[in-house]
């Protein structure tokens, strides 16, 4: 049964069924002109693949002062504490208006990079004790990417 409007029975239209791939392709290249991906979030989305990486492991946070620790009374710019472990591997960190302070334990020396947003990453050292000190604090969400040795070790992003 046939309407005037050319629909059969509710479905589809007479005139022939146009090519759903064409039209993806021709949305894409529009897309493409008028409203193209910023290479900022294109160098965010190669970063965030890199870390797909099955010899990186996730460090868990297990302790954030925001969270966890009980308010001071009368306390202001109290620092945020986070703890994150991974396996053996345990990443203490101090959060301030000045900057962050952190420890690997057990100590051992690491390159460090704060990873925030499209920006490339702050890079950090950790000493034999396994100090290490940034003076720029986080701003937004951030991450902690560490090697040390031939292990990669991320943590868990947070919003500062």
């Amino acid at each position: 049964m046939s309407d005037d409007d050319g629909v059969r029975d509710g479905n589809a239209p007479d005139e022939e069924e146009f090519d759903v791939g064409l039209l993806e392709e021709e949305l894409r290249a529009a897309t493409a002109i008028l409203d193209p991906v910023p290479s900022a979030l294109r160098q965010l989305a190669v970063e965030a693949y890199a870390l797909h990486d099955l010899d990186t492991r996730i460090a868990e946070l297990t302790f954030d002062s925001l969270v966890d620790a009980l308010p001071v009374r009368g306390a202001a710019d109290v620092p945020r504490m986070l703890t994150f472990r991974a396996g053996e591997l345990t990443v203490d960190v101090e959060v301030t208006e000045d900057g962050l302070l952190g420890q690997l334990m057990p100590p051992r020396p690491a390159r460090i990079e704060v990873l925030s947003g499209p920006h490339a990453g702050v890079p950090l050292t950790a000493d034999d004790l396994g100090r290490f000190a940034g003076d720029a604090p986080p701003a937004g969400p951030f991450a902690l990417r560490l090697r040390t040795g031939g292990d990669v070790v991320v943590t868990e992003w947070l919003r500062a």
